[in-house]
């Protein structure tokens, strides 16, 4: 595979009121931050809360820029937001003015794609994720989990080459996140996009992964990363009761136990260059 996107050296800071709040001082979100992600791969990020998960998805997104550092995708420079990126956040960002489809169509809008096409296009998107015959619903009569499908039917149908997700099943409940991982798995081996999925939750990360980065404390940076080396296609029933995925799961439970506790100490270049092949266990 090809490297779809290329993460260099990545610091970013903010100045922050200290405890007597009488000024500022530098607070380091991320540090050296360096990751080659493959084209169509799925890559999962946890870390400890604060560690700079969301920091670094807004810089990926070209939300934010760095304070130094530089990110490529398909050896192109990110400089700012592109149509090559898609950004499914946990909060929906619908438009409540406008149906399912409208929604749907929205990227498809900008791009400026003749109304025939971006119909055709809309409803091929909206069977995907399961919400044909809602092609006509405003948000507020969607449950959670639809409106959910709708973002991510949305960013797929503009077609971008990544995904940039950030905890997009947090806000809804513990079936219907069950739910939507499945979905989710059956959509990416469809589509074959490069997804870059932040989450909390353990079991999520190596359910959905091909490869887990496990991150560290404040200032963030890389300190493991695990390769999921188990069979796919995958379900969430099927790894619940799958000893190796539950393996994988306490390793990065450990990892992450760890990660908090040096919080204040910064990790060793061993930490930093290793890359575990989960495979070797199984």
């Amino acid at each position: 595979m090809e490297n779809k996107i290329e993460l260099k050296g990545l610091r970013q800071s903010f100045n922050v009121r200290n405890k007597e709040k009488r000024c500022t001082e530098e607070f380091v979100a991320l540090e050296d931050f360096s990751l080659s992600v493959d084209d169509g791969e799925f890559i999962t990020i946890v870390g400890p809360s604060g560690c700079g998960k969301s920091t670094l998805l807004d810089i990926i997104a070209g939300l934010t820029k760095p304070k130094s550092g530089e990110i490529f995708i398909d050896g192109r420079k990110v400089s700012g937001p592109a149509l090559d990126r898609g950004f499914i956040m946990q909060g929906y960002a619908l438009f409540p003015w406008r149906t399912v489809e409208r929604n749907v169509e929205y990227g498809l809008e900008v791009k400026h794609v003749p109304k025939r096409e971006r119909r055709d296009i809309c409803r091929y998107f909206i069977e995907l994720v399961g919400l044909t015959g809602f092609e006509e619903r405003y948000p507020n009569e969607l449950s959670g989990g639809m409106r959910q499908r709708v973002a991510i039917a949305r960013s797929l149908a503009y077609n971008p080459q990544v995904l940039l997700m950030d905890e997009p099943f947090a806000a809804v409940d513990a079936q219907t996140r069950e739910i939507l991982q499945d979905e989710l798995l059956r959509i990416w081996e469809a589509t074959k996009k490069t997804v870059i999925f932040i989450t909390h939750s353990i079991e999520e990360a190596v359910l959905l992964a091909d490869r887990v980065v496990v991150m560290t404390a404040s200032p963030g940076t890389v300190k493991r990363i695990l390769d999921i080396d188990l069979p796919r296609p995958r379900t969430a029933s099927d790894m619940r009761i799958s000893a190796d995925f539950n393996w994988i799961s306490n390793r990065i439970w450990e990892l992450l136990q760890s990660a908090a506790a040096v919080k204040t100490s910064k990790p060793s270049g061993q930490d930093l260059a290793s890359e575990i092949s989960v495979s070797a266990r199984l």
